[in-house]
């Protein structure tokens, strides 16, 4: 006989060992749709600038409000951040003078 003819005795494998504990899984609670689309707020609509908040008449003069950027020209005001002008359309930023107060 061959070596691929010569058949070896199937080994017995050892059984599988049993489980000591069984595991239990707890139902997963799963939150209605209605809660969930009730939780999510609406988004707000931004509100737009109107044009009269960037001008003011005076003695039959229009006269800006805020500042224009340097850098920009004209049409780019700049926006007020208490001790400082910034542009937000460049990033420039000026400095506003500061006071001697007493």
């Amino acid at each position: 006989m061959s070596k691929k003819a010569e058949k070896k005795p199937a080994e017995e494998k050892p059984a599988a060992k049993p489980a000591t504990k069984a595991v239990e899984e707890k139902p997963v609670e799963e939150k209605p749709a209605e809660k969930a689309a009730a939780k999510k707020r609406e988004k707000r609509k931004k509100k737009e600038k109107k044009i009269f908040t960037l001008y003011k008449i005076e003695n039959d003069k229009v006269s800006h409000v805020r500042p224009t950027c340097e850098r920009c020209g004209t049409g780019y005001f700049m926006a007020d951040h208490g001790n400082r002008w910034a542009c937000g359309h460049c990033g420039f930023t000026r400095y506003k003078p500061v006071g001697n107060e007493k």
